[in-house]
């Protein structure tokens, strides 16, 4: 596998990131994972986290370098991380577990799966244009394939955040899968949370995102969503993995997993952060500890 790789978590104007992203890879397997928390103080990262943490764990067991199954295999983290969230809840004795979003996208012999929960998005970029998207699940969305509603209101809408599908919450999620999709040359994925997407037009993916060095793109590509969100401007994160396997002339910057050893695993994951501390809601290092001894405690259960 060929692939250059962009990963950023911007806490935008929030006092804490709910958001997490990761990516993963062996020599034959490339996972990528985007999870936006929701809930109370602390308790939206906690979801988050032990989604992406679960997953990308799984991801480490299983690739061996390849995930056999490859929709299975997202059906089976995506269930149970949304167990382990609702473990978490029930061991703190929660009145309602905490939710997150969630995006999971695997990519094995140049084909790409993913599987997502809630409203952020995948993008699949090429030449020029959006192949492919991910479908909020949104009441807004509803409203919009209702035809209840144009996408200039929608914009403006006060439902706009509201989801009916996530891992964690009450009820089980409604996970939507994707078919196989075959990669070819250049083409571009990216998964982004709302805070991101949400500021921005699908023209400025596909025309900010067009020049191949994604390393220089992606992160203009967050400037300007962070800076047209102003000063409520939520959490912003992206993963952009260009797919270049076919080149004959490898890019410097990208990654190439031919020398890697068969058993080997390469992991970037965001976790806890302490920005803005000095404001209301900032996470100690107390709180910090704490939260990611109770991840792992939830995480272990399932991790069998």
């Amino acid at each position: 596998m060929k692939f250059t790789i962009y990963q950023e978590s911007r806490p935008g104007a929030r006092p804490n990131n709910q958001d997490r992203v990761a990516y993963s890879y062996t020599r034959e397997s490339l996972l990528l994972v985007v999870a936006d928390g929701m809930g109370g103080h602390l308790h939206g990262e906690i979801a988050a986290q032990i989604a992406v943490q679960y997953i990308v764990e799984s991801f480490q067991r299983a690739a061996k370098p390849q995930i056999r199954d490859e929709l299975m295999f997202l059906s089976r983290c995506l269930s149970n991380a949304h167990a382990a969230i609702q473990d978490y809840a029930f061991d703190k004795s929660l009145t309602e577990a905490p939710r997150t979003t969630i995006v999971a996208c695997l990519v094995q012999n140049s084909v790409a799966f993913w599987a997502h929960a809630g409203d952020s998005r995948l993008y699949l970029i090429r030449k020029g244009r959006i192949a492919q998207q991910t479908r909020d699940h949104s009441r807004l969305q509803m409203m919009l394939d209702q035809g209840l509603i144009d996408e200039e209101a929608a914009a403006r809408h006060p439902a706009r955040n509201r989801i009916f599908s996530c891992l964690g919450g009450t009820h089980s999620p409604q996970i939507e899968f994707s078919s196989p999709v075959p990669l070819f040359a250049n083409d571009l994925i990216a998964i982004c949370t709302d805070g991101v997407w949400g500021n921005l037009t699908p023209e400025d993916f596909t025309e900010r995102l067009s020049d191949d060095n994604i390393l220089d793109t992606s992160p203009r590509l967050l400037d300007l969503a962070e800076a047209r969100g102003g000063m409520s401007c939520d959490n912003l994160s992206m993963l952009a993995m260009r797919w270049h396997d076919d080149y004959t002339e490898e890019e410097a910057s990208s990654v190439s997993t031919e020398s890697m050893p068969i058993d080997g695993i390469t992991t970037k994951m965001e976790g806890f952060v302490r920005t803005r501390s000095n404001e209301a809601g900032g996470l100690s290092d107390d709180d910090i500890e704490r939260a990611i001894d109770e991840i792992n405690q939830a995480i272990n259960k399932y991790s069998k």
